[in-house]
């Protein structure tokens, strides 16, 4: 009897490697259906304040309904009953490459980030984009104040760039391609499915030479060959569907990379034309740190410098001034999102608004006792959460509360093993 000749590994990946590059796409998700539900879809949008927000002037040192309020938190006192504040939460075993290599696990709950053999997992957009993101144009937007990390990642751990030009993400979202490029985009999209009929081919071609452990992976992966099929078929509707007309104009980009809180406001003022119709409904922001001075009146040293600022008065006054003015972008995200009224409530009603940093406290680089704020998607709000601020409850087991609220039926996400009971 011949043995039959070694399956080459390599040979096989070259196909899986293609369908994995592949990004997800669907047809245009029906706004007449939209108009008939009862209740709007779910929406999810994170923001992170990388170098950390200042502890005392964030956290309440009393818990429940009747938490005393806290400067950071006056600055959205207008909405004080849409937001929930939390504290004694982290992810477990943070400590990394460097100070900052938490941002990398903010959305994801992977541990020891940068050390040697780290490999990040999914994070918590793209893992509700497999679900749900062929619904929308776009699965999802990543979004940066000042530069192309982001905080999504794939399943294989890979980070997707984001996009920092409100011009260009406004173009994307409304603007319509002209013929040529439609047809450019449309061969593109027609080589795809072709490439999926080779690979398939290629995939069978090994079925009378293997086990049936190794069939039934096969069955797994012609099942995700026919699912990318469906989703490059879908995508041929959506490129020759007109894109949804907004009453705003293209945002005009602002050049002067120090003007942080400007940036941000023209990316928050994207969320709302976004999410309402309905281009997408997963949005991550990271507000980058950097190490120049911001553009804000009575701020002279840059703001890396401030977060390390050792408990110099001067250096925190400053500070205080920089973050107030996030989280006044923050509160103008907020009263935008309330300002769009649909079906009987409003944008924030069914958006859940995750804000805080993956730093706990940015001076010493601890990533313990989070600072954390959800705003809206429908939950009773208004109170201040506290746990164990030395032994810290799983940030993610909040993940997994709003994977429940975004209709994901699962019970755990990456270091989070439960969900949190956040009703009031």
């Amino acid at each position: 009897m011949t043995t039959p000749p070694a399956l080459s590994r390599r040979h096989f990946l070259r196909g899986t490697g293609i369908s994995l590059a592949l990004p997800f796409l669907d047809a245009m998700w029906s706004r007449r259906l939209l108009a008939a539900q009862a209740a709007p879809p779910k929406r999810l949008v994170t923001v992170c304040a990388s170098l950390g927000i200042y502890g005392p002037d964030f956290f309440p040192t009393t818990v429940g309904a009747d938490y005393q309020s806290t400067p950071y938190l006056d600055v959205l006192k207008e909405h004080r009953s849409d937001f929930s504040v939390f504290s004694g939460l982290s992810h477990p075993e943070q400590s990394g490459r460097d100070g900052h290599a938490s941002e990398m696990t903010w959305l994801t709950t992977a541990m020891h980030p940068g050390l040697g053999g780290f490999r990040n997992t999914i994070s918590l957009d793209q893992y509700i984009a497999e679900k749900i993101g062929y619904e929308t144009r776009f699965p999802f937007l990543a979004l940066n104040t000042g530069g192309n990390n982001s905080q999504s990642y794939t399943r294989s751990g890979v980070m997707i760039p984001a996009e920092s030009r409100p011009s260009k993400v406004f173009a994307k979202l409304f603007l319509d391609g002209t013929p040529d490029e439609v047809k450019r985009q449309m061969r593109k999209l027609r080589e795809g499915r072709s490439i999926m009929d080779t690979v398939r081919e290629e995939a069978k071609s090994f079925e009378r030479r293997v086990g049936s452990a190794d069939r039934e992976k096969l069955d797994e992966y012609y099942t995700s060959v026919r699912e990318m099929e469906q989703r490059l078929m879908k995508a041929e509707d959506w490129v020759q569907k007109p894109k949804p007309k907004v009453d705003a104009t293209v945002p005009q980009d602002i050049q002067d990379e120090k003007d942080l809180i400007g940036r941000m406001n023209l990316l928050f003022d994207l969320v709302p034309l976004a999410l309402q119709t309905d281009s997408t409904r997963l949005i991550t922001i990271l507000i980058q740190g950097r190490g120049d001075v911001p553009g804000i009146p009575g701020v002279s040293m840059d703001h890396h410098n401030l977060s390390h600022h050792g408990q110099d008065p001067e250096k925190i006054g400053q500070l205080r001034l920089v973050e107030k003015a996030e989280m006044g972008a923050l509160n103008r995200l907020f009263t935008s999102l309330k300002g769009k009224k649909e079906a009987g409530g409003n944008l924030l009603d069914s958006t859940m608004v995750l804000f805080g940093s993956n730093l706990g406290n940015a001076n010493s680089h601890d990533w313990k006792n989070l600072p954390v704020l959800l705003a809206g998607g429908g939950f009773k709000h208004g109170r201040h959460h506290a746990f164990d601020a030395k032994n810290n409850t799983p940030f993610g087991n909040l993940f997994v509360t709003m994977l429940q609220n975004m209709g994901m039926e699962t019970d755990s996400f990456g270091s989070g093993k439960g969900k949190l009971e956040i009703a009031g």
